[in-house]
């Protein structure tokens, strides 16, 4: 997280700063490519399930002018979670409604772990490729690509928590009963405001580093398979 190096540099301590600039283009990378892609993947899910909502909002673009939200964006580069304006979702046209925001919801986070994926295919696909590349350009693509892979997943999973109004919220919708399901979004604005006050505090982090570690493990041996199914790694 950006915060981090801001506190070391406060405190009088140094940082890397090859290391630090690698972070903010991987995170500006992800604001302005995979954010948008993430809102898309919504969409368009939404759109082949029957819903025209957001293709009638001009939303089914990967054009970052109509994705980015100011205070995500600075979320996103200050502790590396943050988010971009939502595509606009009328479960009315689904024809199971519960199942159809589930499925919607799930396309979103699904699209950070394969751009994690990409990310990770070709981070291994320096280390086999004969490139003329600059030991010190080698290392900072590497720095790039981990900041990347990272960010992604960390995304993948903040987004899952079962908490109004992420992802996973509408995805254990989909298994609660309409009369449970209408009081779980009754206390949406509450809910973000102690999801805030949690991630603020810190208490949130020791569950989204676990998650993001299993997650990584995952992709990453996903990601080095085709290599190590040839002898390359």
């Amino acid at each position: 997280m950006l915060i981090d190096a801001l506190r070391s540099l406060a405190s009088g301590q140094g940082v890397d700063v090859f290391g630090v600039l690698m972070q903010v283009l991987a995170t500006v990378f992800v604001m302005v490519l995979i954010l948008p892609l993430h809102e898309f993947a919504h969409g368009y899910v939404a759109y082949k399930l029957g819903d025209p909502t957001a293709k009638r909002a001009g939303r089914l673009t990967l054009n970052p002018i109509a994705s980015l939200d100011p205070i995500g964006s600075v979320g996103l580069l200050l502790f590396g979670i943050g988010w971009a304006k939502p595509v606009p979702v009328d479960p009315r046209y689904f024809r199971n409604p519960k199942r159809g925001m589930a499925v919607t919801a799930l396309a979103g986070p699904a699209s950070n772990v394969l751009a994690a994926f990409v990310g990770a295919f070709l981070d291994n696909l320096l280390y086999v490729l004969p490139l003329p590349i600059p030991n010190r350009a080698f290392l900072l693509l590497s720095i790039f690509f981990y900041y990347y892979v990272s960010i992604n997943l960390m995304l993948a999973v903040f987004n899952l928590l079962p908490i109004p109004p992420l992802d996973g919220s509408r995805i254990v919708a989909a298994f609660l009963p309409n009369r449970m399901m209408y009081a779980y979004y009754r206390y949406e604005r509450v809910l973000v405001g102690v999801l805030f006050l949690l991630l603020f505090l810190g208490v949130l982090d020791p569950v989204l580093y676990f998650l993001q570690e299993h997650l990584w493990n995952a992709v990453m041996w996903l990601a080095t398979a085709p290599f190590r199914l040839f002898g390359l790694l």
